[in-house]
C-alpha cells in the first residue's frame, strides 16, 4: 500500500506541469491561435522561476513565499514570451506552426547563452529550493486511504495546480469572457458582428496560455528538476507532450486533467518501476521503459485523433475584410 501511496503522490507532481500546460494551449487553440511554442514558454518560465530563486533563496528565507513569488515571475516571463507568438498571429498574420517553431528553437540559445556568460559553462541555471513538501493537511489528512494519498506529504504544486484547474473550468465555461474567447475560436467572423473584438480575444487568449505554459514550465523545474534548469535537455519535450495530453482531452479542461493524469501515471511507473516486483524482474533495458510515455502517446493519438474536433478557426488568421 505504501508503493501505491508514493505512485499517485509522484504521479501529481509529474502530472500538474502538464495539465497546466495542456490548458494553456487550450486557451490559445479556444481562441484561434495555434500554439505550438508551449515548449519554449515552458522552458522561459522555468528558466526565469529558477533565476528568480537562484538569486533570492538564502538558508533563513521562506521557502513557500519565495516559490510562490517565483510563480508570478514565470508566469510573467511566460506572458512576454507568447506576445510574440500573439504580435506575429494575430497582427501580422504570419503562419503559426512556424512561428511557434522558431520559439521552441530560440529559448534554449538563450539559456546556453546566459549560462556561459554568467556562469562560465553551459549547464543553464541550477539551483535549489526546500521546504516545499506539506506534511499533512489538518483534518483532510484524516479521511482513509484519500487522506493518505492526497493530504499527507504532498508537493505544494499539486494543490495550486489544482486550484488554477478549478479556475481555468469556471472561467472558460462560466464567464462571459471565456464564451467570447470561445467563439472567437469557432466563428470569428459571428463574433465580430456582435461587437467582439476578435483581436482582443485572442491576445487574451494567448497571454492565458504563456502565464499557464510559463507556471507549469516553473513547477517542471521545481517539482521534477529540483529547480535545476540547462538548456540542454529543456523540459525534456513536456511541451510537445502537453500539445498531446490538449488533443486527447478534447479541448475541455476536466478531459486534459485526466489525459494528464494517464500520462503521468505511465511516466511513474516508468522511474518507480524497481519498487514493483514484476516489472523489476522483466529485465527490461531502461531505455525501453523511457521510451513508454512518448509511445504511449503515440498510440493513444491514433486511436483517439480522428474523434478529435479542434477549434473551427484555429490557425486561422482573422481577416475584417472577410466577414
Amino acid at each position: 500500500m505504501d508503493v501505491l501511496y508514493f505512485i499517485i503522490q509522484q504521479m501529481l507532481i509529474i502530472a500538474i506541469p502538464l495539465i497546466l500546460v495542456g490548458l494553456g494551449g487550450m486557451f490559445s487553440e479556444r481562441s484561434g491561435v495555434i500554439n505550438i511554442a508551449l515548449e519554449g514558454i515552458m522552458l522561459i518560465g522555468a528558466f526565469f522561476g529558477a533565476l528568480f530563486i537562484f538569486a533570492a533563496y538564502k538558508p533563513d528565507s521562506n521557502s513557500q513565499l519565495l516559490f510562490l513569488v517565483g510563480i508570478l515571475i514565470a508566469g510573467l516571463g511566460g506572458i512576454l514570451y507568447s506576445l510574440l507568438l500573439a504580435f506575429a498571429s494575430v497582427h501580422m498574420k504570419a503562419n503559426q506552426v512556424i512561428v511557434g517553431t522558431s520559439l521552441n528553437m530560440l529559448m534554449p540559445a538563450i539559456i546556453l547563452l546566459y549560462a556561459k556568460l554568467r556562469f562560465g559553462g553551459g549547464e543553464g541555471v541550477r539551483t535549489n529550493i526546500e521546504g516545499l513538501y506539506i506534511k499533512e493537511v489538518p483534518l483532510l489528512s484524516k479521511i482513509p486511504i484519500i487522506g493518505d494519498m492526497f493530504f499527507k506529504n504532498t508537493y505544494l504544486t499539486v494543490y495550486i495546480g489544482f486550484l488554477l484547474i478549478v479556475i481555468a473550468t469556471i472561467f472558460i465555461f462560466k464567464t462571459k469572457i471565456g464564451l467570447r474567447l470561445r467563439a472567437c475560436g469557432e466563428h470569428p467572423q459571428a463574433a465580430d458582428s456582435v461587437g467582439i473584438n476578435v483581436y482582443k480575444m485572442r491576445y487574451l487568449g494567448v497571454i492565458l496560455s504563456g502565464f499557464l505554459g510559463g507556471v507549469g514550465g516553473y513547477f517542471y523545474s521545481v517539482g521534477i528538476l529540483n529547480s535545476n534548469i540547462s538548456g540542454h535537455s529543456g523540459v525534456a519535450g513536456y511541451g510537445f507532450l502537453a500539445l498531446a495530453v490538449m488533443i486527447f482531452g478534447q479541448w475541455h479542461p476536466i478531459k486534459i486533467m485526466f489525459a494528464g493524469l494517464f500520462f503521468a501515471f505511465i511516466s511513474t511507473l516508468v522511474y518507480s518501476r524497481h519498487l514493483i516486483p514484476f516489472l523489476s524482474n522483466l529485465g527490461i533495458p531502461s531505455a525501453y521503459y523511457q521510451i513508454l510515455p512518448y509511445v504511449a502517446t503515440l498510440i493513444v493519438l491514433i486511436f483517439t485523433s480522428k474523434k478529435s474536433r479542434a477549434p473551427k478557426a484555429e490557425g486561422i488568421p482573422y481577416d475584417k475584410s472577410t466577414r
